[in-house]
């Protein structure tokens, strides 16, 4: 049964007398008049009247506070994946040019075979991590949900499929205008149905959880009101004491996709304060540390007073990080460096790290600037929302390699006082490896990629075209070529 909260019962018993009255008043009416359609338009005035009262499907609170529940790195496993050697992958935004790219990736990593331990295996299920963003979000979630299926149904459920005008009817369609007017029920809400009921089928993180297989998929968001990210993962969750088993991957992909101003933000409700739920030592301890451990610690605790904050406004994740790295610097950064991460991780024995970064960025329209005329109010939103994104992005990927020989160092140090370590266990090394349409070499080509709308509408041509140049991208890079080395070698 539909709980309400006390603010609202007169409003609902208010709308239920309005109903009823014009339900007598109608029945009265058709008595008199008689023609056929009138009961069913009447009828079809009440179905709108419901409709306009429509409530998202709010988030549950999490009875009691557990570290070892829910959708978490340390509950996923892998009997393929070696404990040696951790694997992140990062999907960016991008809408279906994103996926397809990410999912040419996959397939590629798929069909590579590598030695570990004495046995050959595939790279992909070496894959530990996958942190997505916006149109990345569909490519993960469902290679998270549905595993090896992904390279069978992918294309024809989303790739290739015109996603973006089947929404476009669905949110003109009389019924769901009512329910989108309704000032608890939005937009993005109408996405998410349909991503629920025709790409994800009604998975949700408690069957990711059930799986318990890696890869561990971080889906990004960005909270409205602190401007920074919001990720779906029981850590997350824990700070506003809500459950995330139950919490259905359409509404995290709807969440991570939501565009400002073309789709309406998506609501989570902060139950902070009700599980048992306090304040971690790292927060506690950080409050006094550098600016940004600072600034962390006051974002972490705006979430535990659900007084102040008792419902959250979620956008598209690309607008805090479009490529998906932030959330593995900021890990770093408040485990005060890889080591005392690697630990928390449970991977003690970690050697090799290896990141993929898949970025289906685009270019910026220089063609503005061969016409005098002024540019239009589109063109202006088009650079309003990428100029941030591309700048914030590059300097992500320019702060990680400038951390990434600094992390090295302290990873070969861990048994430096250890006189019994072999040289083996002194070892480290990391590899970045970069998918980019900047890698292209030949200009038509990279222009024509770099070129590809934002949609989730693209002609399948285009789709095959960016599945087959995953593979020869990643392929081209000398890291990625160094690990395979290096793998087949040991």
């Amino acid at each position: 049964m539909r709980q309400y909260e006390p603010g609202q019962i007169g409003e609902v018993q208010g709308k239920k007398d309005i109903v009823a009255g014009f339900l007598f008043f109608s029945d009265g009416i058709s008595r008199l008049a008689d023609m056929a359609g009138f009961r069913q338009l009447l009828l079809l005035g009440v179905a709108l009247l419901f409709a306009g009262c429509a409530h998202y499907p709010p988030n549950q609170p999490l009875d009691r506070h557990d570290p070892a529940y829910g959708y978490r790195f340390t509950n996923l496993a892998s009997p393929e994946n070696s404990d040696d050697m951790l694997v992140v992958v990062t999907f960016s935004g991008g809408g279906t040019r994103a996926a397809a790219l990410a999912y040419g990736v996959l397939e590629h990593l798929a069909h590579t075979e590598i030695m570990r331990e004495g046995k050959q295996q595939r790279l992909l299920d070496e894959i530990d991590i996958i942190s997505s963003v916006s149109g990345g979000s569909f490519t993960s979630a469902y290679y998270a949900l549905y595993g090896d299926q992904i390279f069978s149904d992918f294309e024809s459920r989303f790739l290739k499929r015109d996603v973006q005008g089947e929404l476009t009817r669905k949110m003109l369609a009389p019924f769901n205008l009512a329910r989108a007017s309704s000032p608890k029920f939005g937009r993005i809400d109408l996405v998410a149905e349909y991503l629920d009921e025709e790409i994800f089928h009604h998975g949700t993180y408690g069957d990711l959880l059930k799986r318990g297989k890696r890869p561990f998929v971080m889906i990004n968001a960005s909270d409205m009101s602190l401007g920074t990210r919001f990720e779906f993962t029981q850590d997350q969750f824990d700070l506003i004491c809500s459950d995330l088993s139950s919490f259905s991957l359409a509404r995290a992909v709807a969440a991570s996709s939501a565009v400002p101003l073309l789709f309406s933000p998506l609501t989570v409700r902060n139950y902070s304060g009700k599980c048992d739920y306090h304040e971690p030592a790292q927060v506690t301890e950080k409050s006094n540390g550098t600016s940004r451990q600072i600034y962390k610690a006051a974002e972490v605790r705006s979430y535990l007073d659900s007084q102040a904050r008792p419902y959250l406004h979620l956008l598209d994740g690309g607008i805090t990080d479009n490529i998906g790295l932030r959330g593995m610097l900021d890990r770093v950064a408040s485990h005060d460096g890889p080591r005392s991460l690697a630990h928390a991780m449970r991977l003690d024995r970690l050697h090799k790290a290896v990141l993929i970064i898949v970025n289906a960025e685009t270019a910026p329209d220089l063609s503005l600037d061969r016409r005098e005329e002024v540019p239009t109010v589109t063109q202006v939103f088009r650079a309003i929302k990428d100029i941030p994104i591309n700048r914030y992005s590059f300097e992500t990927t320019e702060l990680l390699k400038a951390n990434f020989e600094n992390w090295a160092r302290q990873m070969r140090g861990r048994n430096s006082g250890n006189q019994q370590a072999s040289q083996a266990e002194a070892e480290f090394d990391f590899y970045l490896v970069e998918v980019t349409f900047d890698a292209i070499k030949d200009p038509d080509e990279r222009n024509f990629f770099r070129g590809i709308p934002t949609s989730y509408a693209l002609p399948a041509e285009t789709v095959d075209q960016l599945r087959a140049l995953g593979p020869r991208l990643i392929g081209e890079s000398e890291d990625y070529q160094r690990l395979l080395h290096d793998l087949w070698k040991n």
